[in-house]
């Protein structure tokens, strides 16, 4: 099928090159042309099946609410706009799109969140936590949309909000970790990336899953479906 990639980025990059290896046909469309969605056309868009978005939190709800005017099914990876997300619902339920959106793609992340929820039972037993990410120095939003996530869960199966110390530096790909601690003991998780390709490759599985779909979905629900 073909797949409209937005972002010119690493990562975007990644996923026109991971989906082409898995039989897609890849475009993609650099901000300069898509400022404000405007090379989200019907014409550019006419034989796209799933639009993949890895851009930033300025543009992303206009590329979203693009493709809700085309009618294409779009496969979110852009973090930072999640206080958004009753608004996009909304917007995904009136024109009858799927988006599927994730903090992250990585099948990894998503084996880690299960984890955290376990583990979050120690905050019920006199530990205390916290939360560190470390990403690339380019990366825009801190923290990180998959620190955001852990955190909320731990908060909602653990009854405490742990703080979340960002750092960016270097190349780093990602390193998502918690720390629980007691008198007694110290328990360390940690997920550490070794390279964009996980993201990518969940990205292209997730665009498979999503065509001919309509609703507003989480990864973290619909990962174990991938093939």
């Amino acid at each position: 099928m073909v797949l409209l990639i937005l972002g010119r980025g690493k990562t975007g990059a990644l996923v026109a090159e991971v989906a082409r290896q898995r039989g897609h046909e890849a475009r993609v469309l650099g901000s300069a042309e898509n400022r404000n969605a405007a090379g989200l056309t019907a014409e550019a868009l006419r034989n796209v099946a799933v639009v993949i978005d890895f851009t930033t939190p300025q543009a992303v709800l206009d590329n979203i609410a693009g493709c809700a005017r085309a009618r294409k099914n779009i496969v979110v990876g852009t973090t930072g706009w999640y206080e958004q997300l009753s608004r996009i619902r909304e917007v995904v339920a009136e024109s009858g799109i799927g988006l599927l959106y994730a903090s992250n793609f990585s099948v990894g992340v998503n084996v880690f969140f299960e984890i955290a929820r376990a583990a979050a039972g120690a905050l019920h037993h006199d530990y205390s936590g916290e939360i560190m990410e470390r990403h690339h120095a380019q990366k825009k939003d801190a923290p990180s949309g998959t620190a955001v996530i852990i955190q909320k869960i731990l908060r909602e199966a653990g009854g405490q909000e742990l703080e979340i110390v960002s750092l960016r530096e270097g190349d780093t790909v990602g390193l998502h970790e918690i720390v629980l601690d007691s008198h007694n003991d110290t328990i360390r998780l940690a997920h550490d990336a070794k390279s964009r390709r996980g993201f990518a490759e969940g990205a292209v599985r997730a665009a498979e899953w999503l065509a001919g779909r309509s609703g507003f979905f989480d990864f973290r629900e619909v990962w174990r479906e991938l093939r």
